[in-house]
This record gives structure tokens, C-alpha cells and sequence, in this order.
């Protein structure tokens, strides 16, 4: 069973130009979500923050998604990311990380009073919308990706809050499926992601624990009527997942991939795609997933994650395959 749609997560540190780039070589995906852009400090001009709106390769695929606690900066920041264009504009109303939520941010917009969180939506649409008729262009899309919700969230409170949602204008609806508190170790619920696909009139995308064809398969015959699927780590350590996904089981031709020229042609687009602030601890992410595929991963990832410098990990990646060179060749 092949999903619909396949999209990238948005992960902060990692989905950015450089990542973006490296999946496109191996075909891309449907939808490219940017990793969380902090309202507040894109208005206020930061000075990395015009590196978050950087659109490269494939700028009508970019998802731009929006973070903050209150409604005026996310409208404000929703008007700059417009004016750019792309495909859509995501408030993040999932994250649980604490200095997320301390800021009012992420999941805390599925916890306030529902009439709050149905305000800023309506902020952000009247935003879109007035875009839309300045320019004359077609509307970006606005979406949501949330959680269930509380630990104690029920049927009916994520049913209400999901409505709510449609009602004020969002049009696609990423879900994933665990609760506040729950960590990756707990199996995300896909069978949530029907329920809503069921119940909601838009498009309705399940994300969490996808790893290859298998989990996949697994996830859309739990979630048959889901839009699609969005996936995370595995885009990172697996840049070729998308494909993999798309072309089925390639067990009886499996194509043979250079992970030393993959891992160095990552590190060359992000030193031209991110600020030079950003190389080495952006570099030593990347490769904290990406060196899954490797016998001596952990050495590896240490080394990685101990060295001074951009040009150093470099240096150590290469010096790897000199010291292990059956794994440069992987079978995907």
C-alpha cells in the first residue's frame, strides 16, 4: 500500500536547505515543512532568521511553519512568510519540548481555552487571505500539525478542537498520534489518524514511527483514509526514504548508494545554505542520525560529536570509510 502524500517533518536544526537538497537528489518528496520559525524573532529581524526563509530546491513545496505564543507575532510572521510564497503556513500546535510550552507555544495552543486558540487561526487566515487578494496569487494553504493532546485528552475534546480548526480556515491537519507526554518510545495510535480522516472534511496526514515500506504499509492499513504520511528522523538517516517508499520493495534490485559522497555532498550544501555559526553543531545532528547505516555508528557519532569544527567532521567522516571501507556501499 503506497501513501498518498509523503512529506518531510519539520525538525529543528535539521530541516533546512542543506537536508532539502539531499532528498531531492533521490527524487524528493510531496511537501518540504521547514523547521520551526520563532515569530517573534523572525518580526524583530534576528540575525540568523533570513536563513529560515531560504526556499531551496523546490520553493512551491515549501511548508512554512510558524512558532509562538501569541497570535500577533504568528500573524505578523505569517504576512513576511506570504509575501515570499511557497505552498502553505503551519502553526506548530504539537510541540512538547518545555521551553516550547513555557513560552505558551506548540501543544499549550491545544490546552488554552479553545476561543483563544480559534482567534489566532482566524488572525492568520484574514492574514493568508488579504495576501492572496493583494497579489492576485492562490492562496497558501494553512494547516495545523498537533498531538492527541493532554494525557487525558478524550474523543470528543479532539474531535471539538479539530473542528474548530476547519471552521477557522485550516485546510490539511497533520496528526501525531501520541499525547503530551508521551515520548517516541510509546507507538503512535495510527488508528487516531483514521478516525480523524473520518471525521473531517480536509485532508488528514498521520506522522510518527515510519521507518521503511514495512512500518509504512503498517500505518496506512491502520489509517486507510489519511492523505498521507510525514516523516521525520528517517528522512535524515534514510535521505531516500521518499523514494523507497514511492518505488515499492526493490529487494530483488536493490541500488547500491555512496554514503561517503552522500554524507560530503550534505556537508557542501550546508556550508553554503546555512550561516557558518550554524556548521558544526548542524553537521554533527545530521550525522547523529545519518550514521545509522554504519557498523561502528557509535565510535563514529562520538567522534562526530567531539570535534571542533565544520572541516574536522568532515575530516573524521572521510577518515571512516578509509578505516571501515565496507560500509561505504549501502543496498537500499
Amino acid at each position: 500500500m503506497s501513501p498518498t502524500r509523503l512529506l518531510l517533518a519539520p525538525m529543528a536544526t535539521l530541516s533546512h536547505e542543506a537536508l532539502r537538497r539531499t532528498i531531492e537528489r533521490f527524487g524528493g518528496c510531496d511537501e518540504y515543512y521547514t523547521e520551526m520559525i520563532h515569530a517573534p524573532s523572525l518580526i524583530t529581524g534576528g540575525k540568523f532568521e533570513h536563513w529560515y526563509l531560504k526556499t531551496g530546491p523546490c520553493p512551491e513545496k515549501i511548508v512554512w511553519q510558524l512558532t509562538g505564543g501569541e497570535p500577533e507575532p504568528i500573524a505578523k510572521a505569517a504576512e513576511m512568510v506570504a509575501d515570499i510564497g511557497g505552498l502553505g503556513i503551519d502553526i506548530n500546535m504539537g510541540c512538547c519540548a518545555p521551553e516550547i510550552r513555557k513560552q505558551g507555544a506548540g501543544i499549550s495552543w491545544m490546552l488554552k481555552p479553545i476561543a483563544e486558540t480559534a482567534a489566532l487561526l482566524r488572525e492568520v487566515r484574514s492574514v493568508i487571505d488579504g495576501n492572496t487578494r493583494l497579489a492576485g496569487s492562490s492562496p497558501l494553504r494553512l494547516s495545523i500539525k498537533i498531538r492527541l493532546g493532554s494525557d487525558d485528552f478524550t474523543e470528543e475534546g479532539l474531535l471539538t478542537f479539530t473542528r474548530m480548526a476547519v471552521d477557522e480556515g485550516v485546510t490539511q491537519i497533520v496528526l501525531h498520534p501520541r499525547t503530551k507526554s508521551e515520548k517516541f518510545r510509546r507507538t503512535p495510535r495510527w488508528e487516531w489518524v483514521q478516525r480523524l480522516s473520518e471525521e473531517l472534511p480536509i485532508p488528514v496526514i498521520g506522522n510518527g514511527n515510519i521507518t521503511g515500506i514495512t512500518s509504512a504499509s503498517a500505518a496506512m492499513s491502520a489509517a486507510p483514509d489519511s492523505a498521507g504520511i510525514m516523516i521525520g528522523r528517517t528522512a535524515v538517516s534514510s535521505p531516500w526514504i521518499f523514494r523507497e517508499l514511492k518505488n515499492g520493495d526493490r529487494e530483488q534490485n536493490p541500488e547500491r548508494l555512496d554514503l561517503l559522497e552522500i554524507g560530503t555532498q550534505f556537508l557542501d550544501d550546508l556550508m553554503v545554505y546555512q550561516p557558518q555559526e550554524f556548521h558544526k553543531t548542524r553537521a554533527q545532528r545530521f550525522f547523529s542520525f545519518f550514521c545509522d547505516h554504519l557498523t561502528y555508528a557509535q565510535y563514529l557519532r562520538v567522534k562526530i560529536a567531539n570535534a571542533p569544527s565544520a572541516s574536522e567532521i568532515r575530516t573524521i567522516f572521510s577518515a571512516y570509510f578509509d578505516e571501515v571501507p565496507e560500509n561505504r556501499f549501502y543496498s537500499a
